[in-house]
């Protein structure tokens, strides 16, 4: 694609990179994962995987609130990570992004074409071009006239770039790449596709990414995003419960919903009710979809997130829906290296979705 020159810090579409790791901040940790080629065959090795978790003030309504404490949780899970190389690429959520799929001339030479897309940046961005950092991508042919081009635009204000970009300086790591969230969970998604019966073919795919605060869901048709929607649940809603009901401080809480220990009524009084919010929720999300578009069924759902490893979520969403229903795993057909441990990867998987994308960026999809 053309390189744009708009004094930006990021390139959103860049995809073959240097080596480098990817690095997944979300409001309650940071996911890091680095990947590379197999040397007998075309696929992936997984090199290396941390999770550190934030601090519960690092980030306050879905913004950096403690670049302090966000760099020095970047710099233990790097070095916990093992790894020599400290160029990373990072991603902002959805919510942070603008994008546009815009048409304009095809034939343009690399200049004027940046040209065009400044200009027509102004008609979409509400913000001054001198406040957002933007790129662009060339899709190809429009549809139906080979004389246009259709043109992918993404921008986002320069503080959400410049904030990561300042965390990852301050832990002694550099910045090559800022992705999108869900961009890179479509990346991922190629190597969970694979696993998919005709790997998904002309079938629309539901990807619900089930952050701590955010569920992401994601309509996929052929690897390509046809859908996209934020909604406000997430496991941080189980943990305040867990809280609650049994009197444990935050850190107790989120222990204990993960590596178990809590009373015998927690299925019946804690767990099973939020497990329920959290399917209704799924099927109201996939209502908006058949109302907002031309499809009336998805054909899979796939369940990725920290949460998508909730016992008996996968069953309770099949059986709601009526659709079939999988736990992410974008590692099932990789290789693993010899420090991987690979139960505890299994479990970690749905929680890497974005950080495995990220990784991938390094690498040419074509």
């Amino acid at each position: 694609m053309p390189k744009v020159n708009f004094d930006i810090l990021l390139d959103f579409f860049q995809s073959k990179m240097p080596p480098l790791v990817g690095v997944d901040i979300s409001s309650s940790s940071v996911k890091l994962v680095e990947l590379s080629r197999s040397k007998t065959n075309s696929g992936y090795v997984v090199e290396r995987y941390a999770i550190e978790a934030l601090p519960k003030d690092a980030f306050f309504d879905g913004n950096i609130n403690n670049l302090d404490a966000l760099a020095e949780t970047l710099q233990r899970a790097w070095k916990r990570l093992g790894t020599r190389v400290k160029n990373i690429s990072v991603a902002l959520p959805a919510a942070a992004v603008i994008t546009k799929k815009i048409l304009l001339p095809a034939g343009m030479n690399d200049e004027d074409l940046e040209y065009q897309v400044e200009s027509e940046a102004n008609q979409y961005i509400p913000f001054a071009l001198d406040e957002v950092n933007l790129d662009f991508q060339v899709l190809g042919p429009a549809l139906g006239n080979a004389d246009e081009l259709e043109i992918l635009l993404a921008a986002s204000r320069k503080a959400n770039v410049e904030d990561r970009v300042a965390a990852a300086q301050a832990a002694g790591l550099v910045v090559v790449v800022v992705d999108v969230e869900p961009y890179a969970a479509e990346m991922a998604f190629s190597q969970i596709r694979a696993q998919l019966p005709d790997s998904a073919e002309d079938k629309c795919v539901a990807l619900i990414d089930i952050g701590a605060f955010v569920m992401n869901v994601n309509i996929l048709r052929n690897g390509l995003s046809i859908y996209n929607r934020d909604q406000q649940i997430g496991g941080e809603q189980l943990t305040q419960q867990i809280q609650s009901v049994f009197g444990l401080s935050a850190e107790q809480a989120e222990s204990a919903k993960r590596n178990g220990g809590l009373p015998d009524n927690y299925e019946n009084d804690v767990l099973t009710p939020f497990r329920d919010s959290l399917v209704m929720e799924i099927a109201r999300a996939l209502q908006f979809f058949f109302t907002s578009s031309q499809y009336n069924e998805v054909d899979y759902i796939v369940l990725a997130g920290g949460s998508a490893v909730l016992p008996g979520l996968d069953d309770a969403v099949a059986t709601r829906t009526q659709v079939s229903t999988m736990v992410a795993n974008p590692f099932a057909m990789m290789t693993l290296s010899s420090r991987i441990k690979p139960r505890q990867l299994q479990a970690d998987a749905p929680a890497l979705i974005v950080a495995c994308g990220l990784a991938m960026r390094r690498f040419d999809p074509s």
